[in-house]
């Protein structure tokens, strides 16, 4: 099995899972305190948890906090219904290629929504006209369907000069890339080698939300629930080694980069071939059957999009703001790659792909 699916998730890195193996131990181990208790073991599973997310916080801008969640979409809809535009009801504005956890939360906020477009290269115009009387900006950083980086320093300032909040879907870009300036920024554990059902929400200094559940009152009194030490833990340990690695890795993804466009030479590439986070890789075949692909390459994992919408069997809306038609998005591919692919399982899964497309026409 060759696995080319980064986007939906990464693999686990050892080093996490030896480091979750410990806090996840029974009777006569030490993991399984709670941490929010005050006797010796709560005390050393909260003190795990606080190691984790000063490791965490390194991934972000300095000046602000670091809050658990369950993952990104709880840390986006804690953002943005938690934030006073999203209480109040000012108006948000969205890029229109955001990751269906901002695009519906956004909908569903009371105020109105502006969907901001994007040109044929995936790219926001940091220059788009914003509408009056907006509360919040919300646009990702990398896009988790074609890989694209979003000018989202100049929209950020943009954001401040009108007085509004700046949310960050961060999740493709932390642990790859260094994570941009905002007010609120939404990650997750297990796009950057870690463990899944955890993410985190930072906060700019001085930026306040209200929490969205009520109960224990942990996380600052924002989030409540039992953390799982062993979940932080890894996470923690998942953030330190991406910001060791971020240089050696990155430079290993763009040598994948290159091979893979030279494998797939006869595909077209969707989004702008230069300002993308080069382990994504979008392709499109005219005429291409991708189910009829995915059965004839089933010893290959990859994908048709987001994994998040595969089930709904619509085109991707992301591929359609970019101006591709339902056929065209219903031909295209995504191919995801990162720290432990390898060129050899990259250059047989093209020999697959190419083979299997060739057959069909």
């Amino acid at each position: 099995m060759i696995y080319l699916d980064y986007q939906a998730t990464t693999p686990l890195a050892p080093e996490v899972r030896e480091e979750m193996l410990r806090w996840l131990d029974g009777p006569g181990g030490r993991g399984y305190g709670n941490p929010h208790s005050i006797h010796r073991l709560g005390r050393q599973a909260d003190a795990a948890v606080e190691v984790a997310r000063d490791r965490i916080a390194a991934l972000f801008p300095p000046g602000g906090r670091v809050i658990f969640t369950s993952g990104a979409t709880e840390a986006i809809n804690l953002a943005m219904r938690g934030c006073e535009p999203g209480r109040e009801g000012a108006g948000v504005a969205i890029s229109a290629i955001e990751h269906s956890a901002v695009f519906e939360t956004a909908q569903a906020l009371p105020g109105d929504c502006t969907v901001l477009p994007v040109g044929p290269a995936g790219i926001v115009d940091p220059q788009v006209p914003l509408p009056d009387g907006l509360g919040l900006l919300a646009v990702m950083q990398v896009n988790n369907e074609i890989g694209t980086i979003q000018p989202v320093a100049e929209l950020y300032a943009r954001a401040r000069q009108a007085g509004a909040l700046f949310l960050c879907d961060a999740v493709q870009a932390a642990g790859k890339l260094p994570v941009a300036e905002a007010d609120m920024i939404a990650i997750s554990a297990h796009k950057f080698h870690g463990p899944k059902g955890i993410g985190a929400l930072w906060l700019r200094d001085g930026v306040d939300i209200r929490p969205q559940a009520t109960g224990g009152g942990q996380e600052h009194g924002l989030r409540s629930g039992t953390l799982s030490p062993a979940l932080c833990a890894g996470m923690g340990v998942a953030a330190q080694i991406a910001l060791q690695r971020m240089e050696q890795d990155a430079a290993h993804v763009a040598a994948l980069w290159d091979r893979a466009r030279e494998l797939f030479a006869d595909w077209q590439l969707n989004g702008n071939a230069q300002q993308r986070y080069r382990g994504n890789l979008n392709l499109r075949r005219d005429g291409l059957d991708v189910a009829r692909l995915m059965s004839d390459a089933r010893q290959l994992c990859f994908s048709a999009g987001s994994a998040c919408a595969s089930q709904s069997n619509r085109p991707s809306r992301i591929l359609g703001a970019i101006g591709l038609v339902a056929e065209q998005a219903r031909a295209s591919i995504r191919l995801g790659f990162g720290r432990y692919t390898t060129a050899a399982e990259l250059e047989a899964a093209a020999d697959l792909l190419n083979s299997a497309a060739s057959q069909q026409g």
